[in-house]
């Protein structure tokens, strides 16, 4: 009988790795080489061929980071995968390997800001035009698809707002269509939400989140069909350069060994929080997928297995340094961006405007979000109890 849980365990401790190849060590080693030698010319022939069929120059493919590409694949569903230096890296390959110049690209609202950026700032300079549609409704996202179609770009859940989308529905229109789906799929990991057997093309992650889950390195996964890896492989990963290095993908080796137990801890921490912060009378609202309250949880349901650690809410301001008084006064829930490593973050929206442009009726203005890490969640609810308190909002 099938048992997911087995086919986890066996795909993070077992696949692609070959013990004997590398003196029976338990952890394969990091294949720090740029380079790879060739007994004759025959053989340097035929890498020069296929330079995914095997070994030549470590921007292509190497030894460790193979280990780590059948590790994502399997995880994915996928047949192939590609990792790259950072996420934004292997969503521009991508997108770039699927648009040329007069086609059209249908994007959820508010993607991620480099992304954005590719959309508005790359891609518009070279006549690929972009529209940014909410995605909460298929068919009101879908009739935004225009004849030049050839990309649409999910996000679900996003990293702020936590939308979702459909993504059975989009993937069954987009399909037939020829039009190819790429999603971020970085909130819930492959454990939580499987893109490619929904019938999206390319899941996108950003490995320095989760699949690293120490912070302390970086990394992006593009999985889909072994010909779409493979386009992109010819063409955007060798041209630009940006594919991971041997000691990065080595880290979220290591990393990936214990993700079952961190994203599991997390969750249940992240239930406790959210119960919590339901209680506290300064916040106006809260967005978490998985929560009744949230607008789509029937959707989010049927397509996530569960829900990790980001939890966004609305505080109750008038003012901003009563925001900023709030984060200021945290001590265990650090102020930074990103977030999957084992370390608990808050990040106000606010940041990243100017004192004086503060809007109390823009609900943007006091939006905020939450990363439960590793920690214990009393200890965090006790944090976050001082600093509510603190600040005397109501």
């Amino acid at each position: 009988m099938h048992n997911e849980n087995q086919d986890i365990s066996f795909i993070i401790n077992h696949l692609g790795e070959d013990h004997a190849s590398y003196f029976n060590a338990i952890a394969p080693p990091i294949v720090q080489t740029s380079n790879f030698v060739f007994e004759t010319v025959a053989d340097m022939r035929k890498a020069f061929e296929d330079e995914m069929g095997g070994y030549l120059y470590s921007r292509g493919l190497n030894p460790t980071v193979d280990i780590l590409r059948k590790k994502l694949a399997a995880l994915d569903g996928a047949e192939d995968a590609l990792v790259f230096n950072n996420g934004a890296a292997a969503t521009f390959a991508g997108i770039v390997a699927n648009v040329k110049a007069g086609d059209h690209v249908l994007s959820v609202t508010h993607p991620y800001t480099w992304t954005a950026h590719l959309f508005d700032q790359i891609l518009s300079r070279f006549g690929v035009t972009v529209t940014y549609a909410d995605g909460a409704d298929a068919a009101s996202f879908l009739s935004h698809v225009q004849d030049n179609t050839t990309l649409i770009y999910l996000e679900s859940p996003n990293s702020w707002w936590l939308d979702i989308q459909d993504l059975r529905a989009i993937a069954d229109y987009a399909k037939p269509r020829g039009i190819i789906t790429l999603i971020d799929n970085s909130y819930c990991t492959p454990l939580y939400q499987k893109p490619i057997e929904l019938g999206i093309d390319i899941a996108m992650q950003t490995a320095t989140k989760y699949i690293g889950g120490h912070s302390d390195t970086l990394g992006g996964v593009l999985c889909g069909t072994a010909a779409m890896m493979r386009k992109i492989f010819n063409s955007e990963y060798l041209c630009a350069g940006n594919g991971i290095q041997p000691f990065n993908a080595w880290l979220l080796l290591r990393g990936l060994r214990t993700l079952p137990a961190r994203i599991d801890r997390i969750t249940a921490s992240t239930q406790k929080v959210l119960a919590y912060l339901k209680t506290e009378e300064r916040i106006e609202s809260l967005i978490f997928p998985l929560d009744p309250s949230y607008a789509q949880f029937a959707l989010a349901q049927r397509q996530m297995k569960n829900a990790c650690g980001l939890i966004s809410f609305y505080i109750k301001a008038q003012q901003i340094q009563e925001i900023e008084k709030f984060c200021n006064s945290l001590q265990h829930f650090r102020m930074a961006v990103s977030w999957g490593g084992h370390e608990s973050l808050v990040i106000p929206k606010c940041a990243d405007i100017p004192q004086a442009q503060f809007d109390p009726l823009n609900p943007t203005h006091r939006l905020l979000r939450l990363y439960v890490g590793l920690e214990d969640p009393e200890f965090l609810i006790r944090d976050l109890e001082q600093a509510f308190r603190g600040i005397g909002l109501l």
